[in-house]
């Protein structure tokens, strides 16, 4: 992705997909909190305990919903803000479509499956219609990504035909050129993430999602292809709600996510931030929902007597935990500010760059030139 503004309109239909994206989820969990015995009983079904609903019915929800609704609530607020920068905008469109279509994907098959027909038809079909809705709005802000840009600079016509984009700010129709192009190595471009928090976010980001990415490798040697292409791609044995993906497909896409926020970050993309933040966020959750379930279930107060694999499972949660809260500290560090670089040159006749289509400086420059 290039750092290049976004046009208003763009702007504008992105805001306007990620509301959709959010009043979708609000729906849902709208609907659990209905059918629930306690409104508590949702949240702790989010975090994996077994609750049944009042109803003969299912879950539509996971913990991954609520963040879903924040993030492209953020995302919607982000991209209407002018104040906001628009590599920023960018990159937080960019990560709420991202963390959508790994989260959705799994479901357009999963809820076609044959041994979801115990289940109303009614509510699968909605279910399905509704990651169909989230897909397409993923959809529409990747192509606002990719075609919704408005060039950073100033065209040129060269020799030839044809024109050349010119880093440049500003120009003067006549007199002041208030930036030259600059095509030396220099200072970072403005909102690019400083070198050193960069490095720490994507360090940080990289183990714990290798640490996810180990487990999921663990389950798989532990458990075998065939049952762990159960918790993969969706079975019976496996089903939680209905709008969350498989166990394993989650734990995988997670990893994935942190993988690709890391690398960005490591390259300091001047959009990496808003992906890093999210990755933390998903990362923090993860491990949060993991701890929190060991201390309802009274397994943290039993640490010393779990198995070996156990406690090594929490202590992973744990440092999960902890690094994604050190990301989302390191990642929310000042970007870098335009620097000397491109430093204004004078337009006259002792050098200096002419703005296209504008007349020469006079021969005799008036006082104060």
């Amino acid at each position: 992705m290039r750092a290049a503004a976004l046009t208003r309109g763009a702007r504008g239909i992105g805001a306007l997909a990620c509301l959709l994206l959010a009043l979708l989820s609000v729906g849902w969990i709208a609907r659990d909190l209905s059918v629930a015995v306690r409104p508590g009983d949702v949240w702790w079904t989010w975090l994996g305990q077994a609750h049944r609903p009042r109803e003969f019915t299912a879950w539509a929800t996971s913990a991954l919903d609520p963040l879903l609704l924040l993030g492209a609530l953020a995302a919607a607020v982000a991209a209407v803000r002018t104040a906001v920068a628009p590599a920023v905008a960018a990159g937080a469109l960019a990560a709420v479509a991202a963390v959508t279509v790994l989260s959705r994907v799994p479901l357009l098959w999963v809820l076609g499956a044959g041994w979801l027909q115990g289940l109303d038809g009614a509510l699968t079909g909605r279910a399905r219609l509704t990651a169909i809705g989230q897909l397409a709005a993923a959809a529409v802000l990747l192509v606002v990504l990719a075609a919704g840009r408005r060039p950073g600079g100033v065209r040129r016509a060269r020799p030839g035909g044809g024109a050349r984009a010119l880093p440049v700010a500003a120009y003067a129709a006549y007199g002041v050129v208030h930036a030259a192009p600059h095509h030396g190595t220099g200072p970072a471009a403005p909102g690019r993430p400083r070198r050193g928090p960069a490095t720490a976010t994507a360090l940080l980001l990289a183990a714990a999602g290798l640490a996810v990415a180990a487990w999921e490798v663990h389950w798989w040697r532990q458990l075998g292809w065939d049952t762990y292409r159960k918790g993969l791609l969706g079975d019976a044995s496996v089903f939680r709600a209905l709008l969350q993906p498989p166990v394993h497909w989650q734990a995988a896409a997670l990893a994935l996510f942190a993988l690709g926020a890391a690398v960005a970050a490591l390259r300091r993309a001047p959009w990496a931030g808003p992906t890093a933040l999210a990755a933390a966020v998903l990362l923090c959750a993860d491990g949060a929902g993991t701890l929190a379930f060991a201390l309802r279930t009274g397994q943290l107060g039993r640490f010393p007597l779990l198995p070996a694999a156990s406690r090594l499972e929490l202590a992973t949660a744990a440092f999960v935990v902890a690094a994604g809260l050190a990301a989302l500290v390191t990642a929310r560090r000042p970007a870098e500010r335009a620097g000397p670089g491109a430093a204004p040159a004078v337009y006259g006749p002792a050098g200096g760059y002419r703005p296209p289509h504008a007349p020469p400086p006079p021969s005799t420059l008036p006082p104060g030139w």
